[in-house]
């Protein structure tokens, strides 16, 4: 065991790390090995305190998402090398592990999980019984029915693995200093901090918050109220079993999903922690409310094993060589959990260079990969790959101790439901956070949730099967979205969008701040354009449309799960270039209503005197005018690519506003539609997606975006120079467009596409064509691969069906059949 005495050692740096658990030790490890000088890590008692050194140190390449598998297997290649690298041993063991299917819908889940796999270059097998009885032969077989195995698994000892990544920090010349308490953060004009110690004051160009369940006090010191909560986990140890001692091999650790809990060796007897149901679990509510205790560093809970007896029968039945074990060791600790379990990583919005790496609810297996991903991003001013899910910025203040408490609860005890496609998950709703028209849409749709808000996903008519029915198949939404298509392509809808990101900008350099932010030229006074922010490496950062309202003054619109992530990067732009603009961020104050489909000018004129005909309020134009006496900014455009406008009004007005329309359209037989439908819509009309087509993994030139990218304009924009590189490099990859023959399966995004029995390639988002009677996706392919009439195969739920790329888009916009009817030519539809 090592020792430090307390000392700053210097009154600046560059870098200061708060908290010294596994992520921040980790941090310093990889910020100091790419050279950044100066870094400085303060932990208030000794490295590990806190969550790290009492974790079970489960390490999976397994994870649901797309890009955090890449974290995970980040870890486990570095923890692999880390005893080689520093000389300490890091008692890292790689069994496997298997997570075990005893329902026919975990077996669809686990397909549902290897097609997401199958592009991805760690190893996960769907295993028979056999093979499962083969690798853990003492496993009661009677109801395991596949598995799902990933050979690379296992566990390492949190106290070892953080000592070896704190002698690789020292390595490379950060310092780590302790006990050394944070007690106060000013933030200086410069965007520097004063980082307050009883020792002293250290002056930091940046903070990184990696405090874990202290993470909280030190938000507050700046007025951040982060959304975490310590949960109270438990696992026991048994004393040896003559079963396990008998074995040659280490058993994998296994994962039972419905009995909800992880079970592995641990030297000659078992480990086993179980997720306790959301009813029974423990949250420790009063360190949210008063702050962790002082000194509390490497205490436990009491442990309390009647709270996890059904688990521990559960466990008895899977393994029958438990019933004899007896426990030599309970351990009930704190883990902080953010409400959906995921941490927060990256720079946080309102605050300038301050960072988190906090509410790890697995940090052992994430300290690795987010050490090296926050210091990639740390030293190159953009993320190496897109985690728009662990951004800190998809909180806000609408996330309250009450939601964040109901939220833990629930997160803590789904650990191990079934994952569906297109998955709600109710605590906690609704927020603060509902449109105008919550409470008179509540009762006739399915609502989901969209970054607090809530909005209409379909809507009900008598004879359907109503509620939240998931499923890996098409499910109890499947005709009625068919129906609200049908009514948007032949007659009108109307759809609440109130859950955009909306800002507006304006001030003497609000023209140029947006030419240097966006690849796309400024549109003029009255009209309205789609516009990328890029990446420095010419990545999609973000996609939003922007209207110039009146001269220099602009409308920013982007995706509800976007505000304050597109937020961030514009003030952050705003503070380098010292650019003289006022920026407001008006997404709750402001609703927004779409009218959309053929009737959709007839219904709305009727609401007013301006004239709303084609020649008069042209496609991509926006107005100010009042429609029943309700003032809105009207933007002729449509996500549905139908004849529509977008309404911008007071929140206030939502009812009203909505009310007139529905009454004005009663004799074109208008009606509501939801976002099932609208991204049917939006499919076939071959419109990308941000978050889906395009983030930060892909260029906008493959993403097939060169309509909205000048790079012949004056202005340097964001990721020009890098863009134009890629182009004389020529693309390697690129977006294409695929009809599928399915039965009664869809594809939903990030599924394998192959080709001569191999993946070549992942979709990025698919449904249901309405029109076209048939799946359709996008899809990533090599170039060679990427010509129209390529035949190729998408892999859903364990089987390979037959695609095509056909020539996009599947159904043309109203704009464009517009415009080809006027030469004269019939235009499809």
């Amino acid at each position: 065991k090592e020792t430090s005495s307390p000392s700053l050692g210097k009154d600046k740096a560059d870098t200061v790390i708060i908290g010294g658990g596994c992520v921040g030790v980790s941090l310093a490890y990889h910020l100091s090995k790419a050279g950044l000088k100066d870094v400085v890590l303060l932990e208030k008692s000794e490295l590990t305190a806190g969550s790290t050194w009492h974790a079970a140190g489960l390490t999976t390449y397994f994870h649901p998402g797309i890009n955090l598998k890449k974290i995970h297997a980040y870890s486990i290649k570095l923890y692999e090398k880390l005893e080689e690298e520093t000389g300490q041993p890091v008692g890292f063991h790689q069994p496997g592990s298997i997570r075990i299917a005893s329902t026919p819908t975990r077996v669809d889940e686990f397909k549902y999980q290897m097609t997401r796999a199958g592009w991805h270059s760690t190893e996960q097998y769907l295993i028979t019984p056999e093979k499962v009885q083969e690798l853990f032969p003492l496993l009661n077989m009677d109801k395991v029915l596949a598995g799902l195995y990933n050979p690379g698994d296992g566990h390492i000892d949190p106290y070892s693995l953080t000592m070896a990544l704190a002698a690789g920090a020292r390595k490379y010349g950060a310092q780590l200093n302790y006990p050394v308490q944070v007690t106060n953060l000013k933030p200086r004009s410069d965007g520097t901090w004063e980082v307050e110690t009883p020792l002293g004051i250290i002056q930091a160009k940046k903070i990184v918050n990696t405090a874990g369940f202290w993470a909280r006090d030190i938000g507050k010191m700046i007025g951040l109220q982060h959304p975490l909560i310590p949960v109270h986990h438990q696992y026991v140890v048994t004393s040896t079993i003559p079963e396990v001692k008998a074995l040659k091999t280490e058993l994998p650790v296994i994962r039972d999903l419905e009995g909800s809990y992880y079970l592995r060796q641990e030297r000659d007897g078992l480990l086993f922690g179980p997720y306790e149901s959301e009813e029974k679990m423990k949250l420790q509510e009063s360190w949210v409310t008063n702050g962790v205790p002082p000194g509390f560093g490497k205490e436990l809970f009491e442990s309390d094993l009647d709270r996890i007896m059904e688990h521990i029968e559960a466990a008895m039945e899977m393994v029958p060589v438990l019933r004899k074990a007896d426990i030599v060791n309970t351990i009930a600790g704190p883990i902080t959990y953010s409400p959906d379990i995921l941490p927060m990583v990256g720079p946080h919005q309102g605050v300038r260079n301050y960072w988190v790496a906090i509410g790890f609810g697995y940090g052992i297996i994430h300290a690795g990969g987010i050490g090296k991903y926050l210091s990639d991003w740390i030293l190159d001013g953009e993320p190496p790959f897109d985690l728009i899910e662990v951004d800190p910025n998809r909180y806000g203040k609408w996330t309250t101790t009450e939601y964040t408490a109901a939220k833990a609860r629930e997160s803590y005890g789904f650990n191990n439901i079934v994952g569906y496609p297109k998955e709600e998950r109710f605590a906690g709703r609704p927020t603060e956070r509902t449109s105008g028209l919550y409470d008179l849409l509540k009762s006739k749709c399915s609502m989901g949730f969209h970054a607090g808000w809530e909005q209409p996903h379909w809507f009900y008519k008598p004879g359907d099967e109503t509620g939240y029915k998931p499923s890996f198949r098409r499910t109890n939404w499947f005709d009625p979205v068919g129906r609200e298509y049908k009514q948007v392509m032949e007659k009108v809808g109307v759809i609440d969008l109130s859950p955009f990101g909306k800002f507006k900008v304006k001030g003497t350099d609000s023209v140029k701040l947006l030419d240097h932010l966006f690849a796309n030229v400024v549109p003029k006074v009255g009209s309205t354009n789609i516009s990328h922010m890029l990446t420095p490496r010419g990545k999609v950062y973000a996609e939003l449309t922007v209207s110039q309202l009146y001269p220099g003054e602009f409308m920013l619109v982007t995706g509800s799960g976007s505000e304050l992530h597109d937020l961030r990067w514009i003030e952050e732009k705003v503070t380098r270039g010292g650019y003289k603009v006022e920026i407001e961020n008006v997404t709750d104050e402001m609703g927004v209503l779409s009218v959309a489909g053929p009737y959709a000018r007839q219904v709305l004129q009727k609401l007013t005197n301006e004239d709303l005909s084609d020649s008069s309020f042209k496609f991509l134009q926006c107005r100010h005018l009042k429609l029943s006496n309700i003032a809105v900014t009207a933007i002729r455009i449509s996500y549905t690519g139908e004849l529509g406008w977008e309404l911008y009004h007071r929140k206030e007005d939502s009812v009203a506003l909505y009310s007139a329309i529905i009454e004005a359209g009663q004799k074109e037989g208008i009606d509501d539609f939801g976002t099932y439908a609208l991204n049917a819509l939006r499919l076939e009309k071959g419109f990308r997606a941000w978050g889906a087509e395009m983030n930060c993994d892909t260029n906008p030139l493959e993403a097939g975006l060169d309509y909205f990218v000048k790079l012949n304009k004056a202005a340097d924009f964001t990721g020009k120079e890098a863009l134009k590189q890629i182009k004389e490099k020529g693309l390697k990859r690129r977006l294409v467009y695929l009809t599928l023959e399915t039965d009664n399966v869809d594809p939903e995004g990030n599924e394998s596409v192959w080709h001569n029995g191999k993946v070549i390639g992942n979709t990025t988002s698919g449904c249901y064509s309405y029109g076209a009677q048939q799946s359709l996706a996008f899809a990533y392919v090599p170039m060679e691969l990427s010509k129209v009439g390529q035949k190729l195969e998408v892999e859903l739920l364990g089987k390979n069906y037959p695609a095509t790329i056909i020539q996009e888009p599947l159904v043309l916009t109203e704009p464009t059949r517009v415009r080809l009817q006027r030469k004269g030519e019939s235009p499809k539809i």
